[in-house]
């Protein structure tokens, strides 16, 4: 199976938009089309609580044909338009879809960034992990969300194995950006960060880009959007991740990013496995 998971930036701005950057993201929409994933999953649609308007449905209807539709959005108390997720998979497949309540400081659980799909014999997950922010003045919050989330995986995959996919909002290792040596202090490459993110490993998963390729460089999910040079520099962070239960790792065929031209920001990431 193919799946392919994507911080897209606003699914209204990619399915509505006339700005430059609009365009951009609807030509990399054709291009995972083209790609026929199995699942796309999408974060950060910063859509309203009522999830996609019609309009929305008859765009992605004729970007996607063939597929169905799972969103999950941001409700009160949590901001409005903020974070949220959808899945799009093929009309062959009837997963069951859940929107999971973890446990983590409010108003986190309400800002839609967690959707599940149960497959007979998996479970394919996403996340929008949360931001730690300037200052990280959300890092302690932060740290409470990853240990809620790893133990909503490790409920999971107890269960059956798990397909976890999304913006992870940390650089695991020094090989997973840029410039290392000046971002030790900075939101999603901090010490408590990747010491979560290690755990999670710990905890029975496999990060399947890293498995399959221990020693890449220069190999990074995002590039800040307001730096016009850093994507011509690939002064980048790999902060998108597809995790796989370990048992699931010798499955693994490839893990890759999607190119996404010029446009900044996250870039697709796509995972094959023999299920």
């Amino acid at each position: 199976m193919k799946f392919i998971s994507w911080n897209i930036d606003s699914i209204n701005a990619a399915l509505t938009g006339t700005s430059t950057r609009a365009g951009e993201t609807r030509e990399v929409l054709q291009k995972i089309y083209e790609l026929k994933p199995d699942v796309l999953a999408i974060q950060e649609t910063k859509l309203s609580k009522n999830g996609p308007t019609k309009k929305h449905y008859q765009a992605l209807d004729k970007m996607f044909p063939g597929y169905q539709v799972a969103w999950r959005s941001s409700v009160e108390p949590a901001r409005k338009g903020y974070a949220g997720t959808m899945y799009l998979y093929l009309d062959k497949y009837s997963p069951q879809v859940t929107y999971p309540q973890i446990g983590a400081p409010e108003p986190m659980d309400d800002e839609g960034r967690i959707i599940t799909l149960e497959f007979s014999n998996f479970f394919v997950t996403e996340v929008y992990t949360p931001n730690s922010g300037n200052g990280l003045k959300r890092l302690a919050e932060r740290q409470v969300w990853d240990d809620h989330y790893r133990e909503y995986l490790e409920k999971l995959d107890k269960q059956k194995p798990v397909i976890a996919s999304g913006d992870f909002n940390v650089a695991h290792e020094e090989i997973d950006l840029a410039h290392p040596a000046n971002n030790h202090h900075s939101a999603g490459f901090t010490d408590e960060e990747r010491e979560h993110f290690t755990k999670l490993l710990d905890a029975g998963f496999t990060d399947s880009f890293r498995y399959l390729h221990p020693d890449e460089k220069g190999a990074y999910s995002w590039w800040a959007q307001r730096v016009i040079t850093s994507k011509q520099n690939n002064s980048g962070w790999r902060i998108d991740y597809w995790l796989v239960s370990d048992r699931l790792a010798d499955k693994l065929q490839s893990s890759t990013m999607v190119d996404s031209g010029k446009r900044r920001d996250h870039t697709p990431i796509m995972l094959d496995i023999d299920l």
